[in-house]
């Protein structure tokens, strides 16, 4: 076991002045360590991302959907997991009815103490930010497949070594995040939110009365070559000390050239409804810009595999495994 064990062993050095000039400068080392977990394997997390893009774009209604939703539940189920499937209906912004799935995927169900992930894992049918192909769905490897692909390795580590985190896990993959209406373009009824349809649906019917978390942890966009995840406006709001906990872990763990010490603005994503609605305090960990934005990958033809890169995976799934193992 010693070879699948990380420990985060890191100094910190405390600059102590003298009283007096004729003693000179001394220093002090404190030593902080983070508690065992497993090595995230980020060229497993790739493959899990490719999986889904080969399967072509998921989006509701297509065969590409339907496979991916039976290949995730078996994949989840293989390890261990025990998985259900929350179907339900949505309107969607041009009056089309979806049938739509939730996967709910939970470790040691039993526990009281629970940490909730989430990530969707439906992508767009539209590539409304690209100038080519725009009436045609997107590959989604960054924006839908890499939180999955991220999830479903540390769903792998869990399931498949000895090493067992001491509270309960559920991950949740939401149905119906990335369809809303297009770029530039008004909504018939201001009063809907035609995003995120699985985590408001899931906020108002949790998988399990009264369920609760001690916090959720929301992975979007988290593939990107030269991806930076700074910390969201909804999640400071509502977890702040989540998000405290995870940028501090990222930089003990040497990802701090990831996840930058900066506030970015509100997004609207699965956590604001986790967060308002099911009142569990949520971060997003997602690559979006407070002077940028979203990357020009965003919602075009460029969201393939290429974007894709291990470092990237590396640094988020690292983070929120040893995360999740502190607790």
């Amino acid at each position: 076991m010693k070879n699948n064990l990380r420990w985060g062993v890191f100094a910190l050095f405390l600059l102590l002045a003298a009283c007096s000039g004729e003693k000179g400068v001394e220093t002090q080392t404190e030593t902080v360590e983070l508690k065992p977990y497993p090595n995230f394997q980020a060229d497993s997390a790739f493959a899990f991302v490719k999986k889904q893009v080969d399967f072509g774009p998921r989006v509701p209604g297509t065969p590409a959907h339907s496979n991916t939703k039976q290949w995730i539940i078996q994949t989840l189920s293989s390890y261990g997991w025990s998985v259900q499937v929350q179907d339900f209906q949505a309107q969607t912004y041009d009056n089309l009815t979806w049938n739509l799935s939730n996967i709910i995927a939970s470790y040691n169900p039993q526990a009281s103490k629970r940490i909730l992930l989430s990530a969707h894992w439906d992508t767009r049918r539209i590539a409304d930010k690209d100038k080519q192909r725009i009436n045609q769905a997107i590959a989604g490897a960054n924006d839908g497949a890499s939180g999955v692909g991220v999830l479903m390795e540390i769903a792998r580590i869990i399931g498949t070594q000895k090493l067992n985190p001491e509270v309960g896990i559920d991950i949740i993959l939401f149905d119906g995040e990335d369809d809303g209406e297009p770029e530039n373009s008004f909504s018939k009824d201001p009063s809907k939110i035609w995003w995120c349809h699985g985590s408001q649906y899931w906020s108002k019917n949790k998988h399990v009365p009264n369920y609760s978390a001690y916090y959720g942890i929301l992975v979007d966009l988290v593939g990107a070559k030269n991806a930076r995840f700074y910390r969201e406006g909804y999640s400071r709001k509502y977890a702040s000390g989540i998000v405290s906990k995870i940028w501090s872990n990222a930089s003990l763990l040497g990802h701090s050239g990831f996840f930058i010490s900066q506030d970015a603005p509100e997004i609207l994503d699965d956590h604001l409804f986790i967060n308002e609605w099911a009142g569990i305090p949520t971060a997003d960990i997602i690559d979006f810009s407070p002077e940028l934005g979203f990357g020009s990958y965003h919602h075009t033809h460029q969201d393939d595999m290429q974007l894709i890169d291990v470092r990237t995976l590396k640094a988020v799934g690292e983070t929120v495994l040893a995360t999740v193992y502190q607790e």
